[in-house]
């Protein structure tokens, strides 16, 4: 299993990740941005749709700036719901 610092992640998101039961890369893989984010968002009120850009586009293996235009609309619609 590779470790969620393998992605880029920075110290304090690993620790949120943790806590919401995701502690490695193909754990976030399995669960999904959107989830992972639900889950967050629920844990963590504060947690803003860059997150859910973030978890994406290392899910899709690409920077942030590369996510597709139509996922982000997609994205940030999921994101106004939760």
């Amino acid at each position: 299993m590779s470790a969620l610092t393998s992605l880029g992640l920075g110290k304090t998101m690993e620790r949120k990740l943790h806590t919401i039961g995701i502690h490695s890369a193909e754990e976030l893989m399995e669960t999904g941005s959107k989830q992972a984010v639900f889950r967050l968002k629920e844990q963590y009120p504060g947690t803003c749709v860059v997150i859910l850009y973030h978890l994406e586009a290392i899910i899709q293996g690409v920077s942030i700036k590369e996510l597709d235009e139509d996922c982000k609309a997609e994205l940030k619609t999921y994101f106004k719901q939760l």
